[in-house]
């Protein structure tokens, strides 16, 4: 063959080879415009859209989805400083968390509601790479106008619990409406944080009332007309007062001092405590067993509105170590309790007990229950 003739077939082989390329399925001229950014199918002013790419279409759609919701999270997170009085309060005791709204918590329910929108727009596989694509979004106005009659439905709620509060003369019933309307006001600006993200204007709907003047309203008439008192007996009397009200303290309960002279309580928290030393056969630990018994009244009716009895045995290596553990766990044990039943009842989240627990500790040294 001549050079001519090669250099002929050459040419020829690159330029099939450059229009076999061009026309391959992976060519960038065949990826969707929503891979590489803006899409006139999707347009940004309508939709809110998030794309997922994994090896299958399963997870591709899932991390779409996920692309999605984390617009929204990312927000609520922008805007909790404004709940930062509500959610430092709640978050006092961690004795009861299960009672709590947290940050997770409020952001779990707003994205929940607003993902109920979101739809699998589009997928796509990369032929070259095996890769898939998806496209999940939400139509905007569609989004919005569910939200809006959400955020509604806990406006009147707020309403309706306010009302209630300003006008009862019961202590413990506007407290609880006052915590009520917090809570629902926390989450309906969780909404109204999702719906800046849903409109293309960034605008919300704003709210006639603000979390941290009711967060400031509950808190000031608890500390003027919900007192608690602590009265404590028994071995480890003082460092328990303490751990106690400290432990109530936490959980936004307001507690007298021990000398509150002229001071009137609505609750009174009273029991006693007793640690001994326990003789059991065992060559390497030496062990104490602690009990308490509380019960919680109302000081006006004398009306018992919960009792907290328990009790525990600790070992360590020597009787000290295990004394000192045991008192340390008793207060632990005995102020997570006690703190979740007052707060259980005062916060209406759980009723007085129609009957006491069992004593915890032996009947001749107990308190007078």
């Amino acid at each position: 063959m001549s050079a001519k003739s090669m250099s002929l077939t050459v040419l020829l082989g690159l330029g099939l080879l450059m229009a076999v390329s061009h026309g391959c399925g992976w060519s960038r001229s065949n990826v969707p415009s929503w891979i590489q950014g803006a899409s006139p199918e999707y347009p940004a002013e309508r939709y809110l859209t998030g794309v997922g790419q994994a090896e299958s279409r399963t997870v591709a759609g899932e991390r779409a989805y996920g692309a999605v919701a984390k617009i929204f999270k990312a927000e609520i997170t922008a805007q909790s400083q404004d709940w930062e009085s509500y959610l430092v309060l709640e978050k006092r005791g961690q004795t009861s968390t299960e009672r709590h709204l947290t940050l997770d918590q409020i952001t779990k329910v707003s994205t929940d509601k607003v993902i109920e929108n979101v739809k699998l727009l589009d997928t796509w596989v990369d032929p070259k790479t095996g890769q898939h694509y998806a496209l999940a979004g939400m139509d905007r106005a569609q989004a919005a106008a569910a939200l809006l009659e959400r955020m509604n439905e806990l406006d009147q709620a707020v309403e309706t619990e306010l009302t209630e509060a300003h006008q009862t003369q019961d202590k413990l019933a506007k407290v609880r409406n006052l915590r009520r309307a917090t809570k629902t006001l926390v989450l309906r600006e969780a909404y109204n944080a999702d719906l800046r993200v849903i409109r293309a204007s960034g605008q919300g709907n704003p709210s006639a009332h603000r979390v941290a003047d009711l967060t400031s309203e509950l808190e000031q008439f608890m500390a003027e007309h919900l007192l608690v008192a602590v009265e404590v007996s028994g071995d480890q009397a003082d460092v328990t007062r303490r751990a106690v009200t400290e432990g109530l303290l936490r959980e936004g309960l307001p507690v007298i001092s021990q000398n509150g002279e002229g001071t009137s309580p609505e609750l009174l928290v009273k029991g006693a405590v007793q640690l001994w030393d326990v003789s059991i056969p065992d060559p390497r630990f030496r062990y104490a067993r602690w009990c308490s018994d509380f019960v919680i009244t109302e000081v006006a009716t004398q009306r018992i509105v919960g009792a907290v009895s328990l009790g525990g045995r600790e070992g360590h290596l020597t009787p000290s170590e295990a004394m000192s553990r045991a008192v340390r766990v008793m207060q632990q044990e005995l102020t997570s309790h006690l703190a979740k039943t007052l707060a259980g009842y005062v916060y209406g989240d759980a009723v007085p007990p129609t009957e006491l627990p069992p004593a915890a500790c032996p009947a001749k040294d107990h308190v007078n229950r």
